[in-house]
């Protein structure tokens, strides 16, 4: 029988948290993180499988080294992608499965169908090997598929140095390709199939009526150690049916990316296998989108903006040791950029999330990270408010209840809900959100023996 890891209340002991979860055959969906708006129907329960026009499957390879959970994932196509996107690890050491799908989006017209990916093995720094192995994945799957292997995109996930058991990849292609659905259930299988040191699988879709049509993105993602700005460490791919130009989808997609995934941290490392790729099947029946400044292109545009920034949230809740998810808001900027900037660099801090674990609301460590963030802002206009309670106005520390600031962080944690951080700089117009979680004694334990 199957045993699922409960995600409830403080994590207590991360680590035997973490094995217990890594030995589990299913694991719990994240909560829905997905924003709420009159334009869009949340889909918490659905996934990549929800547009029309893709299949997807997981299947157990054997790539992990001590658990049966699946461990190959496929995401398909069938009459393939209309447009394809994708963003990718700033990591210089980046791995071969990143350069290979950087090469196939690189190819003027060519068509992508499907995404192979592969949790157990990072495949980064392994040299030519890694790189051949990279190409023969996906030559193994293009004979299984009947697609030429540049329709394939990859990812993997792992330890770092490793090259991918290829024996035993090669030997569970043909199950993942025989297992190829349009369920949720094939969803889920394929969510949980890139997990890592996840407790949580990633998984949610939405709809959008766009051109009198429904259309509908799903995604997935997985994450939760090695996790910082350009690009977050992170796999990601998100699918929809939307009929749409191929340079706008790569635009919106890196619009999306600034939005989201590059606005969490959970530890400061960033990986060397980020990726994150879209689909676009076309099977929608909209009329196709080719102007940005169109109502339909920017109300997508939205919508692929409020599913990533779903996906990112359930990454940053389940951040390696975490019990609480940070959300900051930063007000007031010159520029929406500078606003993420300061964001980004509070949620960054660990400090300030030392200080949120320890339940302690420490409002100097939130305006020391604001100060060093970069962008100039006049600091006699600073305020912080930790919740409903404000701790400094017009660059003024304020009188306030410690206990209960304190109490309001004990009660976020308890629960595993969401500590909001309110931060204003000014009087402009620039606004961003940033998002991260606690740094607790068990992130320290998870990584000190990630591979032993």
């Amino acid at each position: 029988m199957a045993t699922f890891v409960s995600v409830r209340g403080p994590r207590a002991s991360g680590r035997t948290e973490r094995r217990h979860a890594v030995r589990c055959l299913c694991i719990p969906r994240a909560p829905d993180f997905v924003p709420p708006s009159s334009h869009w129907l949340s889909l918490p329960d659905r996934g990549v499988t929800a547009p029309l026009g893709f299949l997807a499957s997981g299947a157990a390879a054997g790539l992990r080294s001590s658990s049966d959970r699946p461990d190959l994932a496929l995401v398909f196509c069938p009459d393939g992608a209309v447009a394809a996107a994708g963003v990718f690890t700033q990591n210089l050491v980046c791995a071969a499965p990143v350069t290979y799908s950087k090469e196939v989006l690189g190819k003027p017209g060519n068509t992508v169908s499907a995404v192979l990916i592969n949790a157990g093995q990072a495949n980064a720094a392994t040299g030519s090997l890694g790189w051949q192995d990279a190409i023969d994945s996906a030559a193994e799957l293009s004979k299984c598929l009947g697609i030429p292997a540049d329709e394939a995109l990859l990812q993997s996930t792992g330890v770092i140095g490793q090259r991918i058991k290829v024996e035993d990849m090669f030997g569970a292609i043909p199950k993942v390709v025989e297992d190829l659905s349009d369920t949720d259930a094939a969803a889920k299988d394929c969510a949980t199939a890139i997990t890592t040191t996840d407790l949580v699988y990633k998984s949610t879709a939405i709809q959008v009526e766009i051109d009198g049509r429904v259309v509908t993105l799903g995604g997935m993602c997985k994450g939760s150690g090695m996790i910082h700005p350009n690009m977050a460490t992170m796999l990601g791919v998100v699918t929809c049916d939307v009929d749409i130009d191929n340079k706008l989808w790569q635009n919106m997609l890196k619009e999306a990316t600034d939005e989201s995934f590059n606005q969490i941290s959970v530890d400061g490392d960033t990986s060397t296998n980020d990726t994150v790729v879209a689909l676009a099947s076309g099977k929608a029946g909209n009329s196709k989108i080719a102007d940005e400044t169109s109502s339909e292109a920017k109300l997508l545009q939205r919508a692929l903006t409020a599913l990533c920034q779903g996906l990112c949230k359930m990454i940053a809740w389940d951040g390696e040791g975490a019990n609480v998810l940070m959300e900051v808001i930063v007000e007031g900027a010159d520029s929406r950029e500078d606003a993420r900037k300061i964001a980004r660099s509070i949620s960054s801090s660990s400090l300030a999330k030392s200080a949120i674990f320890g339940q302690d609301p420490n409002w100097g460590r939130i305006a020391c990270a604001a100060g060093y963030a970069g962008p100039k802002f006049d600091v006699n206009s600073l305020d912080i408010a930790l919740g409903e309670t404000k701790l400094m106005e017009k660059g003024q520390p304020l009188p306030f209840d410690a206990e209960a600031a304190s109490a309001y962080l004990k009660a976020q944690i308890d629960v595993r809900g969401v500590v909001q951080i309110h931060v204003k700089v000014g009087e402009g117009h620039g606004a961003g959100v940033a998002w991260g979680c606690d740094l607790s004694y068990d992130y320290v334990k998870i990584n000190a023996e990630y591979t032993t």
